[in-house]
């Protein structure tokens, strides 16, 4: 065991784990983060997907001695006091059917919009090509980061 600190949701954070342990497991384990779901495992589905210094990464295959200096937000700290406006538009849109994957969904579409204000079709399904959803709301999230996108709230 090492003792890790790094910044989580704007706050640091300290926390005793093995070098090699999965970041989601130091979220949701240590810290009682557990909006950030576990999936596969195996970094192919995105259910685990949290931003890493504003870059979405899969948390389940990171180990939490990779993290250093970097900041990582979770689905808890995205939103300042109020709903972030791409939560606000996946509950406009009705996006969530049994809601596993939303919190990674809404992670790499929040990464998205801060790096491209104005997504295509093709930019959307580019950055949100790792995520699965088993429900196939796919239409209703495209829709929701146009609504997001149109409305200015990257």
């Amino acid at each position: 065991m090492s003792a890790f600190k790094f910044t989580l949701n704007q706050k640091e954070v300290e926390v005793d784990a093995a070098e090699d342990t999965p970041l989601l497991w130091v979220l949701r384990d240590n810290l009682a983060m557990t909006g950030t779901k576990f999936g596969c495992g195996k970094a192919l589905c995105g259910a685990c997907t949290v931003h890493l210094d504003g870059q979405p990464v899969r948390s389940c295959s990171l180990p939490i001695s990779a993290i250093g200096e970097k900041k990582v937000t979770t689905i808890e700290g995205i939103a300042n006091g109020e709903l972030h406006p791409v939560q606000k538009s996946w509950i406009a849109e009705d996006v969530p059917q049994c809601g596993y994957c939303q919190s990674g969904q809404i992670m790499t579409a929040v990464a998205l919009l801060n790096n491209n204000s104005n997504p295509t079709d093709e930019d959307i399904d580019e950055a949100m090509a790792g995520n699965i959803c088993r429900c196939g709301t796919y239409v209703r999230i495209r829709r929701a980061i146009k609504r997001a996108a149109k409305e200015g709230n990257s």
